[in-house]
């Protein structure tokens, strides 16, 4: 039954060898693409590793799909890199993945500066450990001027608390007279969120077989077409990602309509 519905999981090629970048067309290439990273301690569970091996070799996949993205001219690309919710994981665990951007981007920060990609956060950054904010904070800096593929990490982020925060922003401003509530629409509560200023995902990618959003980014993704896979993430690659834009090409988008 599942097979019938857009939000159905592909049957992906555990060595993407079908897929390339050659079967893409060009002129009709998704704007925004978001993933849900997912399956890297299970991943990880496989192979007798720690859970945190998951997420280290997972780490080389977010710049493999960067690079993709680059190649195949996508506008914006959003991770989902941490949740409000991932908190409740085990200390050891969180402590490492709070490790994970300084490493990521002292690695291939320089690389990301070449190729003009702009980092982006978003996410409540006020929670993050110290470290962790100067990674970011040092790469938002140093790419803000680049005008090329704009690369977002959703870092511990929940889409229930960014619509709830941007409520509140839009209250604030109403009760201070800045805004008339008369003028509130979609498009002025768009600004209040924290991916202001980017289009909302064409297309979101989910991997490891689940087939959930997980409180990610429920508002933008209200017209997305969805793609999910039973390919764990630290197996994805850019044959599969080849892939999910492929499919996506082939869909029609009706946004409602007819």
């Amino acid at each position: 039954m599942l097979e019938k519905f857009s939000f159905r999981k592909e049957k992906t090629d555990s060595k993407g060898s079908v897929y390339s970048l050659e079967q893409i067309d060009r002129s009709s290439v998704p704007n925004h693409i978001a993933i849900i990273m997912d399956g890297n301690g299970r991943w990880a569970k496989k192979r007798g590793l720690p859970r945190v091996a998951g997420h280290h070799e997972g780490m080389k996949v977010v710049r493999k799909i960067v690079k993709a993205s680059n190649e195949v001219g996508i506008r914006a690309l959003t991770l989902y890199a941490f949740s409000t919710e991932n908190w409740k994981r085990p200390k050891t665990e969180v402590d490492y993945l709070m490790k994970l951007p300084e490493e990521f981007l002292g690695t291939f920060l320089p690389e990301l500066i070449e190729a003009n990609v702009q980092v982006r956060v978003m996410g409540n950054k006020d929670q993050l450990p110290p470290h962790t904010r100067n990674a970011i904070t040092k790469a938002i800096s140093e790419t803000r001027t680049n005008d090329g593929l704009i690369l977002n990490f959703a870092l511990n982020y929940g889409s229930r608390f960014e619509i709830i925060e941007g409520i509140k922003s839009l209250l604030k401003e109403s009760n201070e007279g800045k805004l008339n509530i008369e003028e509130i629409n979609e498009e002025v509560f768009e600004r209040f969120l924290l991916s202001a200023g980017l289009k909302d995902p064409d297309l979101l990618i989910r991997t490891s077989g689940e087939i959930r959003l997980s409180n990610f980014m429920l508002w933008q993704l209200a017209y997305s077409e969805l793609w999910f896979t039973d390919i764990l993430w630290p197996d994805f690659n850019e044959n599969h990602f080849y892939q999910a834009i492929v499919e996506y090409q082939r869909r029609t988008r009706r946004f409602g309509g007819v």
